[in-house]
């Protein structure tokens, strides 16, 4: 591509008959020269910011991929907790019944105990009972047989 230097410095060689006005041909040349730097900066501009876009375009598309990378971990890591908490509540909900089972046991056993020994006492009381009866009716024999012989 040709720069504006080279076109404010090309020469054309003179011909003496018929050829162009070189103060014709210099003026358009200055007009060209100056409409042709402008479009020359403007393109040199022009492939700067998109080489720039084109950086930043990489540099988000790397944000990109790190952010999906991150999206991925973050879902296995939510998965894995969520089968690691649901372990847990159901060892917790197995320990909870299992001691349940054995709170239910025991209480059992103990009114079973209960039961035993209530019947023990009321064995008890009933041989105290009949020894009681036994002693006043022997009292009252004794009793009769006082007054029988007075």
């Amino acid at each position: 591509m040709l720069t504006p230097l080279d076109i404010e410095n090309k020469k054309f060689s003179k011909q003496m008959m018929n050829g162009y006005s070189v103060e014709e041909v210099d003026e358009f040349l200055d007009d060209l020269t100056i409409d042709y730097e402008k479009a020359y900066k403007q393109s040199t501009e022009l492939k700067a910011r998109v080489e720039e876009l084109e950086r930043d375009l990489l540099h988000y598309k790397s944000i990109e991929n790190t952010l999906q990378s991150t999206l991925v971990v973050a879902q296995s890591t939510a998965e894995e907790v969520r089968s690691v908490a649901k372990q847990q509540a159901d060892q917790i909900i197995k320990e909870a019944e299992g001691n349940a089972k054995k709170s239910v046991e025991d209480l059992g056993q103990e009114i079973l105990m209960k039961k035993k020994e209530i019947e023990d006492v009321k064995k008890q009381f009933d041989v105290y009972k009949a020894k009681m009866e036994s002693l006043l009716i022997s009292q009252l024999e004794l009793l009769k047989d006082l007054n029988k012989n007075e």
